[in-house]
Formats: structure tokens, sequence, C-alpha cells
């Protein structure tokens, strides 16, 4: 028959992962997908993913896509490909999607969530899920400092960029930005991006953390974005770090039960 292309939502949690790209001679995401596609069909299959995430970080709504010569039913796809993964990975929905598909460039949001613990005694079962910081921080503060930078508009964040290489386009669009204590000691940082360089979100939420200590003032925080590329602050650990969703154009990716 002839192949289809599928749409894959990923959750996984990237402690014991060296990032979701495919690297030779390290445990990757799409490593262990590819595997898991190969025992199902029988034969090497290249799937694409909507973003890079680092060493460490985890997801709820990456998204993957690939071509299959199959005429199983997208959750049948879903439930094969769960029964061969690994248990820190799982196909959360399948859907059929377009032939020309693509999950990094048709995208139009990006959301990630960073969760920081503080003013607690460090606490070992939430160890790779957040990061912990021995004092209490000012999460209105924090929001304070979000609510300064521009949003909704096209602006270089090169500042707040890892390396990269020369000409590499550092311009994206801010769509969301808070800062919210979410329990008595844990502060989330949520981001909405058309996109996002790399390191970015880590960047913002470190320096974002001086601010909650008390180290930088809001206005100084959003000053940072005027510095020169990769001069904002160190990044924040990873393991605090989750991608969240991925964002289409309606009807692009409608996702099954």
């Amino acid at each position: 028959m002839d192949g289809r292309r599928l749409a894959l939502l990923l959750e996984y949690d990237g402690t014991a992962f060296a990032g979701s790209q495919l690297q030779p001679a390290v445990r990757t995401v799409q490593e262990v997908v590819e595997a898991a596609l190969a025992q199902f069909t029988g034969r090497q299959t290249r799937i694409a993913l909507a973003g890079r995430t680092d060493t460490g970080v985890h997801a709820l709504g990456q998204v993957a896509a690939l071509d299959i010569e199959s005429a199983h039913a997208p959750e049948v796809v879903r439930d094969a490909l769960n029964h061969f993964l690994p248990e820190d990975v799982a196909v959360r929905a399948a859907a059929e999607v377009a032939g020309d598909f693509d999950p990094r460039r048709d995208a139009v949001a990006r959301t990630y969530r960073y969760r920081i613990e503080d003013g607690r005694v460090r606490a070992p079962l939430s160890r790779h899920r957040a990061w912990q910081v021995e004092r209490p921080l000012d999460d209105a503060t924090m929001a304070a400092a979000l609510a300064l930078l521009p949003v909704g508009v096209s602006r270089d964040w090169a500042a707040f960029s890892g390396a990269v290489p020369a000409g590499y386009p550092t311009v994206r669009t801010l769509l969301g930005a808070r800062a919210e204590r979410c329990d008595p000691q844990a502060v989330e940082v949520t981001l909405e991006a058309d996109g996002f360089l790399p390191h970015q979100v880590r960047l913002m939420v470190g320096a974002l953390q001086r601010v909650g200590a008390g180290r930088l003032t809001p206005a100084e925080f959003a000053a940072l974005l005027d510095g020169s590329a990769a001069s904002a602050a160190s990044a924040a650990p990873p393991q605090g770090l989750t991608l969240v969703a991925v964002r289409y154009p309606p009807g692009a990716v409608e996702w099954g039960n």
C-alpha cells in the first residue's frame, strides 16, 4: 500500500537521555522511538521532531512525524509503539496528517514550563524535575520582570541564546510569559513563542532566578535583552525544563483519543 504520514505526540522523562536528537554512541529519544518503530514495522524509519530538547530536559508535548506503509489506524500504531518503547517514553496520541506536514517548520508556537523549588530542604524525589534553590524567591518581582519583555513583537533574542552558527537567525516573537507560585515552595515559569533559540528558556530562567533572589531588578533583567550575543546570564540547569506543547494551524493535526 502507499505510505502515509503520521504525527506522534510524545511524552518523555529526559533524565536518562542525551537529548532528543539522534547522536552517535549515546541514548536519545529519537533513537529509542526509531528502534520501537523498527520492532513494530520490521523496517528502519526515520522520524522528524518538532524541536530539540537538551540532555535532562523533559517533554509532555513533543511532536514527531514519520512516513509509514501500514493500514493500521493511528491508535493501533500508538499502542504498538508503547508496547516496544522503554518506560521513560510514551506516545500519548497519534494522528494522520498531510504528506507534507513538517513538525518543526509548520509549528506556530511552542510552550515551555520551568519549575523552581525554593526555600526548602533539598528534595531527592524531585531532583530530576526541578531546580532546587535554598532561599525563597520573590515570585511577584519575577512576574513583574517578565511583564517588561516585548510580547507579540518580533525581536532579536541573541543575548539570551547559546552558541549559534554565523548568520543564524535570532529574531523570535515572544507570545506569552508568566511566573507564578504553584505551591508554597515552588515557582513555575511558562514561556510561549513562535520559536526559541538554543538554551534561550534556560538562560531567561537563569536571569529570572537572580531577580527572584534580589540580585537583579526587573528593569535590569529587561535590559539584558539589549546586550551582545550570549551575554545574558548563566543558564538554569536542564532538569527543571519541560516542553509542554507545540501548536499548529487549525486542522493541521487532529489528535484522537
